[in-house]
């Protein structure tokens, strides 16, 4: 089986994955008291390797999850223009992420996860790149933000192959046609 590049991101009812000041934390479900994971753990035990740029990565390790990495068994890729020392199991790249994203799609290996940002994501989506979309849209309404499509990607058509509702939220799958 062929690894797939998957973009797998929550996003607000209205198109954003962050606030005005790039806080996740609107991204929530209806009740609070949900406990589920809305799938993830099974779409982690799919994918070995996850890719993401900058500001995702800063996110993470000052606001999300400042003492742990919280992705120990992926391989992980952080996207930047900085020259930067890898670090235990996450590499800095300085290259375009097109050009890594083929050679790493052309090893043998699960699929790879583009966690995001914006920036990253829309730059694989324009190069053809993303083969599917796992959106986990959110019951909230941010009217503004980060946007998850922060440019015009024209004809890009994707076909439905999954969808599901859990505590409010839309968890929809779509692949490129």
């Amino acid at each position: 089986m062929a690894r797939k590049v998957i973009l797998y991101i929550s996003v607000s009812l209205d198109g954003y994955i962050a606030d005005q000041y790039g806080s996740v934390s609107q991204l929530v479900g209806k009740s609070e008291e949900y406990s589920g994971d809305y799938g993830y753990e099974e779409f982690i035990s799919g994918t070995d390797t996850i890719l993401m740029g900058m500001n995702t990565y800063r996110q993470i390790t000052e606001e999300l999850s400042p003492d742990t990495w919280p992705y120990p068994t992926l391989k992980s890729y952080v996207f930047t223009h900085k020259e930067m020392d890898d670090q235990r199991g996450i590499a800095f790249i300085q290259r375009r992420p097109e050009k890594f994203l083929a050679e790493l799609k052309a090893q043998s290996g699960k699929h790879i996860w583009v966690c995001g940002g914006s920036n990253l994501a829309n730059q694989l989506i324009a190069a053809g790149m993303i083969d599917e979309f796992h959106l986990h849209i959110m019951p909230v309404v941010l009217g503004g933000g980060i946007p998850l499509f922060d440019r015009a990607h024209p004809n890009l058509r994707l076909c439905i192959e999954n969808v599901k509702e859990t505590n409010g939220v839309i968890d929809i799958t779509y692949s490129c046609s």
